[in-house]
């Protein structure tokens, strides 16, 4: 067993990739692929954060819409990254319409295809996320049926219980809403899960997770010490949407709950999703961050959601994101072999803890 520590514990997130791992650490980004031939490639990235380059940013609240918007580019352009990493037969043709799009705007194609990825992505989400509940909503509401005409007919002091009944239908609707965006989430995660590729990419999400625990409990990264630790992580993105359609249905309750038109609904809670992002981002670190009672309860919903977007990892999967820990916590490896894009080539996890430096004519030997 290696005897190199991690370093000081700090909050690192991360992301699964196609056969790989990101993570993300307060100043840089790692993100290591293994490819068919069993070496694992790894590239790090420095940034700097929105909230140091704009204090503002990092407001509560405000904090939470700027990650949500990182989040969104972040995770695009680590995916299409990782695939360039796996090498060609990964690599996906642009369509002609990425290819004409990219000739009349006289931009980048790569870059043409992630605005394309990214545009269909959001529009996905709102459609399924924000779309289809609308929808339902609209529908139980013309279902229920009660409205002030009807129950002045039969009702004795009808002002007064028409508006109970109003304000009444207003709350059902909302929680079928928000029910109805629960339940599209668990069904997406769950067919998700069934596609092979992607399967292979909760595995490796699983590891994302496990080497996070380990890190923060101060062990040595190694494939043995992060095995134990399990798969559901308390600051997960999955944990995340699961609190945002949780906060959202709480704030309709006092916000248009009353609206019954399809398209006032669908844009109110469209444009209300910046605020239910930012409240969410701190219920997620708070719950996170503290540990009694009530934390557990209350995160205990958000785990149990991760049994569908993560899966028990191989020892192979941990090397790959304990790369990623390594290299975003403490650099590249010196004198480390590189691929023509510049991207190290590793064979051991090993060779990417902090120290560690390759022989020079090992080096010499990998780029002949």
């Amino acid at each position: 067993m290696s005897e190199v520590k991690s370093c000081p514990r700090v909050d690192i997130g991360g992301q699964a990739v196609m056969e790989g791992v990101m993570m993300k650490a307060p100043d840089a980004i790692a993100i290591t692929v293994r490819r068919p031939d069993g070496t694992m490639v790894v590239q790090r990235q420095e940034y700097t954060p929105a909230s140091k380059k704009h204090k503002w940013m990092g407001w509560p609240i405000i904090r939470g819409v700027v990650n949500m918007g990182t989040m969104l580019s972040q995770g695009m352009s680590t995916l299409e990254e990782s695939m360039k990493m796996l090498g060609e037969e990964y690599e996906e043709e642009p369509s002609k319409f990425e290819k004409w799009l990219a000739e009349k705007l006289g931009k980048n194609i790569d870059k043409v295809v992630m605005a394309v990825a990214i545009v269909l992505a959001v529009v996905m989400a709102v459609g399924l996320f924000f779309g289809i509940p609308a929808g339902v909503e609209w529908i139980t509401g013309k279902l229920i049926g009660f409205n002030a005409a009807q129950v002045a007919e039969v009702v004795e002091g009808a002002e007064a219980a028409a508006q109970s009944a109003d304000s009444w239908k207003g709350v059902l609707v909302t929680v079928v809403g928000g029910l109805t965006k629960v339940a599209i989430l668990i069904a997406y995660m769950a067919l998700c899960g069934k596609v092979p590729d992607v399967r292979r990419t909760f595995q490796y999400h699983g590891a994302e997770h496990k080497t996070v625990y380990c890190n923060e409990n101060d062990l040595p990264l190694t494939p043995e010490n992060a095995a134990p630790f399990t798969t559901l992580h308390p600051r997960c993105g999955t944990a995340f949407m699961l609190i945002v359609m949780v906060i959202s249905m709480v704030l309709f309750l006092f916000v248009g709950r009353d609206i019954s038109a399809f398209l006032p609904r669908f844009l109110l809670h469209l444009a209300l999703l910046p605020v239910v992002a930012g409240v969410s981002y701190e219920v997620l670190k708070g719950l996170a961050h503290k540990d009694n009672k009530f934390t557990r309860i209350a995160r205990w919903p958000g785990l149990q959601m991760q049994r569908l977007t993560t899966k028990e990892p191989t020892m192979e999967m941990l090397e790959v994101a304990i790369v990623s820990m390594n290299v975003a916590l403490h650099g590249m490896p010196k004198n480390a072999p590189l691929t023509e894009e510049g991207w190290a080539i590793l064979t051991d996890y090993k060779q990417s803890e902090a120290g560690y430096e390759f022989p020079v004519e090992e080096t010499a030997e990998a780029a002949e």
